[in-house]
């Protein structure tokens, strides 16, 4: 059984930026969100996967990845996903041994940039760099299937 164990967290400054070592544009979108899991299509230049995730907040919770066609994932992207799609660029940052990524959104969550973690074990202690700001693992608003329904530039809409 694969198991995700990450933190998520809001960035208290850009400091980050100077160490990153890496970056790659993701285009992903749901086929399926309901109370247990999640199913996404995600694209990153020329691989494409299919994810299905419980639908657990918190630190830790299932997670399934297969690679699919290329091809195949532009098409379910583009015809079966909900809308609107989620735009982001992951930079990778390596701080006291640990790779943090940090997704910069764009399209309907831009401005939104969450910085995240993955552990080998639950409860594994790490070092917060001086860059990380609030944590909101148990803030569901922060997640992308969530985005994906109720993206970042509608939060601050008065109804």
């Amino acid at each position: 059984m694969a198991i995700e164990i990450e933190h998520k967290f809001l960035l208290a400054n850009d400091q980050w930026r100077n160490c990153v070592t890496q970056s790659v544009r993701y285009r992903q979108g749901y086929l399926s969100s309901q109370a247990t899991s999640s199913i996404r299509v995600r694209i990153s230049d020329d691989h494409a996967w299919l994810n299905i995730k419980s639908a657990t907040i918190g630190t830790h919770r299932h997670e399934y990845e297969y690679e699919i066609p290329l091809a195949d994932a532009n098409e379910i992207l583009d015809k079966l996903c909900r809308k609107p799609l989620i735009e982001k660029t992951r930079h990778f940052v390596v701080d006291n041994g640990h790779t943090w990524e940090i997704d910069e959104f764009d399209g309907d969550n831009q401005g939104l940039i969450v910085a995240e973690i993955e552990l080998s074990e639950i409860g594994k202690a790490f070092v917060k760099p001086a860059w990380l700001g609030e944590e909101v693992t148990d803030d569901m608003r922060y997640y992308n299937n969530n985005l994906s329904q109720h993206p970042y530039s509608e939060w601050n809409v008065i109804l």
